[in-house]
């Protein structure tokens, strides 16, 4: 998780992070937003995958193209994970009821 966080606030927030607004929320407590977590991990992981030494020319462009658009976009709709949270302020999600199918 420590990994992740350098990698979330070093490059990723810092180049791809754009700016906060209703249409395009962010919080800044990411991390307790498990959905989010599960994400940016794919995301990183895809990262490393597509952008090391040994990676395709065009990874760079995969990464851009096929991860990262779609997880920001994901992540930052405005009823996405971080709907309702804004700056300064986090609110947690309540998982969806489930009825208990033995009832």
């Amino acid at each position: 998780m420590s990994d992740l966080a350098v990698w979330v606030h070093g490059l990723l927030l810092p180049v791809y992070g754009r700016e906060i607004s209703s249409t395009a929320p962010w919080c800044p407590r990411w991390y307790e937003h498990m959905e989010a977590v599960a994400q940016l991990y794919g995301l990183w992981m895809a990262w490393q995958d597509l952008t090391g030494s040994g990676s395709p020319m065009t990874g760079p462009a995969m990464w851009h193209r096929d991860h990262l658009s779609p997880v920001m976009n994901s992540l930052r709709a405005p009823s996405g994970v971080f709907a309702g949270c804004k700056p300064g302020q986090h609110r947690p999600k309540e998982p969806p009821p489930i009825d208990d199918p033995a009832a």
